[in-house]
């Protein structure tokens, strides 16, 4: 695997909708830009070996570097890839949608639900936005949010931006009510 650069986001927010917030809510990314394993190739119809020789390094990778970004216990996460405009997004989904991945940042958060995913193909620069859900319940409605990454020489057309990303918490003054109360 061929890694350019690991790029490290940590937001925290201290107010939001003119109050402060009791305790400032903590959103972590790290992003891996790779090169895409499949670039040139044309179509690869079989993208097992490329899975095989990438995802599990990437995700034991990233996983505990977004655990340690965020200093927190993980309460929600998310997960990316960005294609390069030579690349297809199977090619990105091929490297996150697998348990291969998937299971190095479940573990390491004590995670139960599947990981929220976006995936998309574009130039460097292009903005993403990384949904996050509960680690354990997706149904908690504070903690569906998202954050936006936007790395601003990547992917490069022969890249893949691979990230996660994990809350402390759920989205800051959330005043929803639980979705039980709707069923």
């Amino acid at each position: 695997m061929s890694i350019r650069k690991i790029v490290t986001v940590v937001e925290e927010i201290r107010a939001e909708g003119g109050r402060r917030v009791d305790r400032p809510a903590r959103v972590a990314v790290v992003a891996a830009v790779i090169e895409n394993p499949w670039a040139g190739q044309g179509f690869v119809e079989d993208l097992g070996p490329g899975i095989d020789a990438h995802a599990s390094d990437l995700g034991a990778l990233l996983a505990p570097a977004v655990l340690d970004a965020l200093e927190a216990p993980a309460e929600a996460y998310g997960k990316a890839a960005v294609v390069g405009l030579d690349g297809e997004i199977e090619h990105g989904s091929a490297l996150i949608h697998t348990l291969k991945f998937g299971d190095h940042f479940r573990k390491a958060a004590g995670a139960t639900t599947l990981l929220p995913a976006v995936e998309k193909r574009g130039p460097a620069g292009v903005v993403f936005d990384i949904p996050l859900k509960h680690i354990t319940d997706a149904t908690i409605r504070s903690h569906h949010q998202s954050i936006e990454v936007r790395i601003t020489d990547a992917p490069h057309p022969g890249e893949i931006v691979i990230a996660l990303a994990a809350a402390a918490q759920g989205r800051p003054q959330q005043r929803l009510a639980p979705l039980s109360t709707e069923q």
